[in-house]
């Protein structure tokens, strides 16, 4: 019996049936591929719809917005307070008849417009459907100045710029740009010297705290008791601390810069006991705070003032 006994194989040999981990593997591997492949298609389809959308929105808006006739400007509404000819501003806005005024960038027009030394501020808007308007607000002269300038020859010049009461350096106005015609006047600005050139460029602000201080003398001479009396021509900035003013008149008052107003006062003062003397102001030192020095002048050698004409350049309209 033992001869018909089977000898045991060796598992090892055998060919017994296992799991297809390959066949798994390669089906999750394409499921992923489709999944991912469909959520590619639906981002692609959105991205092309909004692309779609965007397009048509563009389109849609060009055609009844930006390039619709029916908001062609038509009329350019233009006022100002000075004496700046409505012509001129219109060709420094650079806006045209015919633009499409929803189209038109209202920005560009009011820093163009501003980059002009001669204007302080501008409002632009929109009048729907075919007017723009402009209102206009231009800087008013309160002092000139000479600053060298060069030739196209070679060689130097001197130019004759302006400034206002806030401190901005103007350039002068060509009479051909000038809405109303230059008239004839006695009234000149008073000279401001000692300031640095380099600080005296259209459009920007001095920065010197002694040229402001000669600014504010100006206009708190224009309100005081010394206007009409004497005539500004020169003031010198050059000295710290003090303003060194000359009149038409040839008398030579010097100022501090503080409390100007009560300086033009005893200015006025000094000025009336002169004249009960017969004679007139050479020299007046008003920064010193008591026992202030003078020296006095003939008065039949002072120039006597001369009544101003009323200047149309420093008018201002009061319409807008």
């Amino acid at each position: 019996m033992m001869w018909f006994k089977r000898k045991p194989k060796n598992r090892r040999l055998g060919r017994d049936h296992v799991l297809d981990v390959k066949l798994r593997s390669d089906q999750v591997r394409a499921t992923r591929v489709r999944v991912t492949a469909v959520a590619l298609g639906f981002i692609f389809a959105t991205i092309f719809c909004f692309y779609v959308l965007w397009c048509t929105g563009a389109w849609a808006l060009d055609c009844l917005v930006y390039e619709n006739k029916a908001f062609a400007i038509q009329d350019i509404d233009i006022q100002t307070d000075g004496v700046i000819s409505v012509e001129q501003l219109r060709r420094w806005a650079g806006v045209k008849g015919g633009e499409n005024l929803l189209a038109l960038d209202l920005a560009r027009v009011r820093r163009d417009l501003e980059m002009v030394s001669l204007i302080k501020s501008v409002a632009v808007e929109r009048v729907l459907p075919r007017t723009l308007k402009l209102r206009i607000a231009e800087r008013e002269p309160l002092a000139q100045l000479y600053v060298p300038q060069l030739r196209t020859n070679g060689g130097y010049e001197m130019a004759i710029l302006h400034l206002d009461n806030d401190g901005y350096v103007m350039s002068l106005l060509d009479p051909r740009q000038r809405g109303t015609p230059v008239t004839q006047t006695n009234d000149v600005l008073p000279v401001v010297s000692g300031i640095n050139p380099n600080q005296l460029l259209p459009g920007r602000r001095v920065d010197s705290q002694q040229a402001r201080s000669a600014l504010q003398l100006i206009a708190a001479f224009e309100r005081s008791p010394m206007s009409g009396l004497v005539d500004l021509r020169r003031i010198d900035v050059s000295s710290p601390e003090i303003l060194l003013v000359t009149t038409a008149q040839g008398s030579e008052v010097t100022f501090a810069v503080q409390d100007l107003d009560r300086q033009l006062r005893r200015w006025r003062e000094i000025h009336e006991q002169f004249q009960k003397m017969n004679k007139a102001i050479a020299t007046l030192d008003l920064s010193v705070p008591n026992n202030i020095p003078a020296r006095w002048a003939e008065a039949g050698a002072v120039p006597p003032v001369t009544p101003k004409l009323k200047n149309s350049q420093r008018n201002r309209k009061k319409n807008v």
